[in-house]
């Protein structure tokens, strides 16, 4: 009965978490108002306050403290820091310009790249199936690239960036909460400055907005470091087969919203590239799903 209780809980985290990214254009298309490079900065400090109320409640401050001493660790997440500050202006840059669609491209792309970033970085081989996967992704891309008349640069920067983030996460030595508060904290003299100095030439947004627009402003944190920790727990109760699937969920509303609710245009060829995508991803998720069945071990009745 436990169990089935812990992957209750660990969907319905797994849910908040790709629910709340897959619908966060809705969110930042609010703030658009704001300049991008602005809009980070206050994304930045809102979200290091509530990475670090995280941390003080669940008593791990030290952790904290540990993490700034140690001269290793402080090198991983300072390419960390950069990585994920370059991801997040992307996005918010690209929701401000209605490139909402190049943004779930991204994301969708993104698990395939992770693949190719394991067997380069991590020794990792690929199956067979894994190859087919990932040559149709290449193939769907490539096809956008070349013949469209915009080449998809957002998507792609985004797909490295995120991709790389993480890779490092994953061989740094510390956990998520932890790391997203060194990450996040080596960010903020840089946005805490932009911001002093914007408000020295009364350019800053916040000098003028209203008090509801202020609310946004410090929801901006609350966006970025929640659905962080829910993802944690969902990937602490389920299997990592299970936990794969919900990755899709994700560019799938970003997807929709784009097209749907903000009328980004949609070409055959961009339909093309997608269903690449798309095939390339039920290939292989459903491989991954066969792989790991066949390790599984037979159990003795």
């Amino acid at each position: 009965m436990a169990d089935s209780k812990t992957t209750t809980a660990g969907v319905l985290y797994a849910l908040a978490a790709y629910g709340t990214w897959g619908f966060a254009p809705l969110f930042w298309k609010l703030l658009t108002t704001i300049p991008s490079g602005e809009l980070l900065a206050y994304r930045i400090v809102a979200a290091m306050v509530v990475f670090l109320l995280l941390l003080v409640w669940r008593g791990r401050f030290r952790e904290l403290q540990r993490g700034y001493r140690d001269l290793r660790t402080l090198r991983f997440f300072v390419l960390a820091a950069l990585l994920i500050g370059f991801n997040w202006y992307l996005y918010v840059y690209a929701v401000a310009t209605g490139n909402i669609l190049q943004g779930s491209l991204g994301y969708f792309m993104n698990p395939l790249f992770n693949v190719v970033l394991g067997m380069v970085f991590l020794g990792e081989r690929l199956r067979p199936w894994q190859w087919v996967a990932v040559a149709l992704a290449a193939a769907g891309v490539m096809q956008l690239a070349i013949r469209s008349e915009t080449f998809p640069w957002i998507a792609i920067a985004l797909m490295v960036s995120f991709g790389f983030y993480g890779l490092v996460r994953k061989v740094s030595p510390v956990d998520a909460l932890v790391g997203s508060n060194l990450e996040t904290s080596l960010l903020v003299p840089l946005a805490a400055g932009f911001l002093v100095w914007l408000g020295f030439r009364g350019e800053a947004y916040f000098l003028q907005a209203s008090p509801g627009r202020l609310l946004l402003l410090v929801a901006t944190g609350l966006m970025t470091a929640l659905p962080l920790l829910w993802f944690s727990n969902a990937a602490r109760r389920l299997p990592l087969t299970t936990l794969g699937f919900f990755q899709y969920l994700a560019p799938t509303l970003q997807f929709l919203i784009a097209v749907g609710v903000y009328g980004e245009p949609f070409s055959s060829l961009q339909l093309r590239c997608f269903g690449c995508i798309w095939v390339a991803l039920v290939i292989f998720s459903l491989e991954a799903r066969r792989h790991r069945r066949r390790r599984s071990p037979v159990p003795a009745y």
